[in-house]
């Protein structure tokens, strides 16, 4: 009679799971209350604030619920979707602290006591660096659910936070939601916020930040979309008192405006267009734009330039860029008609050729070109060689000039003489 074996069995002994692997239950609520209860207890004290935010970041769990905790630091409570501040359903339960920024005063000052609390709190805890950029962000697209003296109260918050950098204007991206810019908010917002950063730091530190975060080129989209036009943001800026602004936006158009010409000469001059139509082109932007000649004779000199890939044999690469620039020359005679635009692109070809050493003994035939296709007239090159030139490649320059130089001047004595 055959008996089956048993099969072995484990007893009397447990697994234990590590306490790492153990998955934390997710309680805002609890966090919630228990940073509420230690922000009261400071009894506004700024000084206790920080002290009580170092010490519980060493047992609460600030990474998992840094939202929460920066929700509280600016609105006093957990914040819903909208802006509301979420209500515990035991009334006895306090739901909201008197310690945030929306309970400091509207004050410059006052909030600069409480930038030291967010200043302090990241500095000692590195990594909520970017869920504090987050929260701020989320925050601002709540600002339909807080009151007037809040939006203020976070706009001025804001313009310390980023003029002393402790966070990029990337967060002011939110500011162009639609639903806030079609009600006024994000004009309202700005205005308060540039206030008060320009009178913390100067313009070009202010334009350095938005540009860093390309929001500098976004500010007309803070207004609705019929009032977007460089007429409706410059009187409403400079009637709020913040005419730099309108001014920063006006040279913003410009560079705006010069690219798109640069695009487009480039696509015109790669498709091999006619010269007449890129001429044509260009003559009615900078008449519609305003664009000054003395730019516009730049840029048309360095999308020329930059359409050809050059011989890098000295002797050959003057004939191409004779041939080239006698292609394009009209264009360059259309946008230099004064003696100021004709200096500025002599210069402009004085610093290419001693920039790009194969160019070096092509200046002088680069010159006599433009001369003789009415582009640079006698008078701007002789002001040239007489002390209107850089020192870049002075003496060369000057020495190949020379002969031509005399030429001119000769030819302008014989004129004068057979007048009288």
């Amino acid at each position: 009679m055959t008996t089956k074996a048993e099969k072995p069995t484990l007893s009397g002994t447990r697994l234990k799971t590590r306490k790492r692997d153990e998955k934390e239950k997710y309680d805002p609520t609890a966090f919630r209350d228990t940073i509420i209860q230690g922000l009261d207890e400071t009894e506004g004290d700024l000084e206790k604030v920080s002290k009580f935010l170092d010490i519980s970041g060493s047992r609460l769990n600030y990474r998992r619920y840094a939202d929460v905790l920066f929700d509280i630091l600016f609105a006093g409570g957990q914040l819903a979707p909208g802006g509301f501040v979420v209500q515990d359903p035991d009334p006895e339960k306090p739901s909201r602290t008197n310690v945030s920024v929306f309970s400091t005063e509207e004050n410059v000052e006052k909030q600069k006591s409480f930038y030291e609390v967010f200043y302090k709190l990241i500095r000692r805890y590195k990594y909520l660096e970017k869920a504090f950029e987050d929260s701020l962000k989320k925050i601002l697209v709540f600002l339909k659910g807080f009151t007037e003296d809040e939006r203020r109260k976070l706009a001025i918050i804001t313009s310390l936070l980023l003029a002393n950098g402790l966070c990029t204007a990337r967060v002011l991206a939110s500011l162009f939601e639609d639903h806030l810019v079609k009600e006024g908010l994000s004009l309202e917002f700005s205005t308060v916020m540039f206030k008060t950063w320009l009178g913390e730091r100067d313009l070009s530190s202010v334009f350095s930040t938005l540009k860093k975060s390309q929001i500098d080129s976004r500010l007309m989209e803070l207004f609705p979309i019929n009032k977007r036009n460089q007429d409706v943001f410059s009187t409403y800026f400079r009637n709020a008192d913040l005419a730099v602004i309108a001014e920063m936006q006006v040279k913003q158009e410009a560079v705006e405006t010069k690219k798109k010409l640069q695009q487009e000469m480039n696509d015109m001059i790669r498709e091999q267009q006619p010269a007449a139509e890129i001429r044509s082109y260009v003559l009615e932007e900078m008449q519609k734009n305003g664009i000054p000649e003395q730019e516009v004779v730049i840029l048309v000199w360095i999308i020329v330039m930059g359409s050809v890939e050059w011989n890098k044999k000295d002797e050959l690469v003057t004939e191409q860029a004779l041939k080239h620039l006698a292609t394009y020359a009209p264009l360059l005679a259309a946008v230099s008609k004064s003696g100021k635009s004709q200096l500025a692109l002599i210069l402009r070809i004085q610093e290419y050729c001693y920039e790009n050493m194969n160019f070096m003994k092509s200046f002088q035939k680069i010159v006599v070109l433009l001369y003789d296709k009415e582009v640079l007239s006698e008078d701007v090159i002789q002001k040239w060689y007489k002390g209107g030139h850089s020192s870049k490649g002075k003496s060369t320059f000057l020495e190949q000039m020379k002969k031509f130089v005399e030429w001119l001047e000769n030819a302008e004595e014989e004129s004068d003489e057979e007048d009288d």
